[in-house]
């Protein structure tokens, strides 16, 4: 069987963007895709999210970003992604559902189904798309209503004329009230009082958010996303909500679910239709398990106190779009750090079989 020297896992934006630096070192390496077809999490998207919508999506390297324009973002970005793979010749192999990584005597295995790869690196790109971070409540099973998480969201028609509990209080809180609050009744809950910016998100400002975030990963802690440290902003498509008063009236969590609402602590009923669950997601790692990479804090520890790409338990693995890393610019540059810490661990690993 052949032996690669590196196999990316994901081709998202973090999963390209190593690939290409991987081609350009001439690393001899796959790409293993679980999607059918280009364009990461992004195909996944609902339809009502335009590239005006989006928060930004970074060019890739060799390339530039896709205009801001009123295009739906989940055909803009897959087709740019899709351009991308072919003018780089990129080695994209889909699609393949990775089950688990495992070791052999020194060679990483990767797991997928009937199929295996021998490698000797691994660059583990998933994301966290794939798994939706859903809290449990007493009763929620009882709900006769719709409950849906951000993954399902399939656009802000869908709400019209239903009373929408909003659950979180990150960034997709925050725009699908700006989407819903003009069409329908919507209530908002959060677990903490929302943290505000009343500042320019400057790019000394970006940079202690990621920094707050390394600290995490230096440490072994699960990552918390970059964007969920740097404060939520309204945008110009939120001023109505705004105006309508739809972040004014944040409430602290419910106690529990009721069949036709949620009661809170102090005994109050309000009676929903739907709740809209936009508590975010984790990163999708299950599938290294067999490698034992989490420290007993329950993350992977990353090199350079955070700000690197290589997994400190073992060298042979990079993570990217994982703590730091996971936004469009942060992706960008993990890829070039991923195929560095690639190309480190394969000289250690040439060293090794010269001296054995």
């Amino acid at each position: 069987m052949q032996i690669l020297e590196s196999i990316v896992i994901g081709a998202g934006q973090a999963g390209l963007s190593t690939s290409f630096h991987l081609k350009r070192l001439g690393i001899d390496h796959v790409v293993l895709d679980a999607n059918t077809a280009p364009g990461g999490a992004w195909q996944h998207r609902w339809d009502a999210l335009t590239m005006n919508d989006v928060h930004g999506v970074a060019e890739l390297p060799g390339s530039t970003s896709p205009a801001r324009d009123t295009k739906r973002a989940n055909a803009v970005v897959p087709a740019s992604f899709a351009d991308y793979e072919r003018t780089h010749d990129l080695p994209v192999i889909r699609p393949v559902h990775v089950d688990s990584v495992s070791d052999d005597d020194g060679m990483l295995v990767v797991h997928a189904g009937e199929r295996e790869w021998r490698t000797r690196t691994v660059v583990n790109a998933t994301g966290t798309w794939t798994q939706p971070f859903l809290p449990h409540y007493p009763g929620m099973e009882t709900f006769i209503g719709e409950q849906l998480h951000t993954v399902d969201y399939p656009g802000p028609e869908h709400f019209r004329g239903k009373r929408v509990l909003v659950v979180g209080g990150g960034a997709s809180a925050v725009q699908f009230l700006g989407a819903l609050a003009p069409i329908t009744e919507t209530l908002w809950v959060t677990r903490r009082e929302p943290v505000w910016r009343d500042d320019d998100f400057t790019p000394e400002a970006g940079a202690a958010a990621v920094a707050l975030v390394e600290q995490r990963v230096a440490q072994g802690l699960p990552p918390q996303s970059v964007v969920g440290v740097t404060g939520l902003m309204l945008r110009r498509q939120e001023r109505e909500a705004e105006r309508l008063g739809a972040y004014a009236g944040r409430r602290p969590m419910f106690q529990r679910i009721e069949p036709d609402g949620v009661r809170w602590a102090d005994g109050s009923f309000e009676p929903v239709d739907v709740i809209l669950w936009a508590t975010g997601f984790r990163p999708a790692i299950a599938h290294l398990a067999p490698l034992h990479l989490r420290s007993a804090a329950g993350g992977i520890q990353l090199d350079r106190n955070g700000r690197g790409t290589t997994a400190v338990k073992d060298p042979r693995v990079q993570l990217v779009g994982y703590g730091p890393s996971a936004s469009t610019i942060g992706a960008n540059r993990a890829g070039r750090s991923a195929a560095k810490g690639v190309q480190r661990a394969l000289s250690a690993t040439a060293v090794g079989r010269l001296s054995d």
